[in-house]
C-alpha cells in the first residue's frame, strides 16, 4: 500500500531514476548514431528548452520525455538504422545487467533505489520495443523499425 512515507522513494524515482533510465537510453541512439558516423540532436524532456550542449538539451520538465533525431549516415544501411533504433533497448538492458550484476556481487546494497532502476529501465524498455506511435512525429523504436523495413522510410531530417 502506498503511504505518505513512501512519497520520497516516488519523487526520487520520479525527478532522478527515470531521467537517468532516460539519459540511458539516448545514449545508446547516440552511440549507434556516432558508430555509423551520423549527425543527430537529442533532447531530455519535455516542453520549453532549459539549456542546450552541442547536441544535447535539456527541457522544463526533464524527467517526462526524450527523443533523438539524426541524419548523414556514413555507413546508411537498413541495419545501421535497426541498430540506432535498437541502441536505446541495448543500453538499458546493459545497465539492468550491470545493476544486478552489482547487486549480486554484493558492490551495491539490494536497495529500493536500485529495484526501482532496474523496474523503470524494464519498463522503458517495454514501451520502446511495443510497436507505437506516441505522436504524429514520435514513433516508438519498434514502430520505426517496422516503418523502415515496411516503407523503406529511414528518419526525418533534423530541424
Amino acid at each position: 500500500m502506498f503511504t505518505l512515507a513512501d512519497i520520497p522513494i516516488f519523487l526520487v524515482s520520479l525527478l532522478v531514476i527515470l531521467p537517468l533510465i532516460s539519459l540511458i537510453h539516448q545514449a545508446g541512439h547516440v552511440f549507434f548514431v556516432w558508430l555509423f558516423g551520423g549527425k543527430l540532436q537529442f533532447s531530455l524532456g519535455a516542453g520549453k528548452r532549459l539549456c542546450k550542449i552541442g547536441c544535447f538539451e535539456i527541457r522544463r520538465i526533464y524527467f517526462w520525455h526524450s527523443f533523438f533525431q539524426y541524419e548523414k549516415l556514413k555507413k546508411d544501411t537498413t541495419f545501421s538504422h535497426i541498430m540506432i533504433f535498437l541502441g536505446g533497448s541495448l543500453f538499458n538492458i546493459i545497465s539492468i545487467c550491470i545493476v544486478n550484476g552489482l547487486i549480486h556481487s554484493d558492490v551495491l546494497p539490494p536497495h529500493i533505489f536500485f529495484y526501482n532502476f532496474v523496474y523503470f529501465s524494464i519498463y522503458f524498455v517495454f514501451f520502446s520495443l511495443f510497436p507505437a506511435r506516441y505522436s504524429d512525429d514520435h514513433p516508438s523504436d519498434a514502430m520505426a523499425i517496422y516503418d523502415l523495413l515496411k516503407y523503406g522510410k529511414k528518419v526525418d531530417p533534423l530541424d
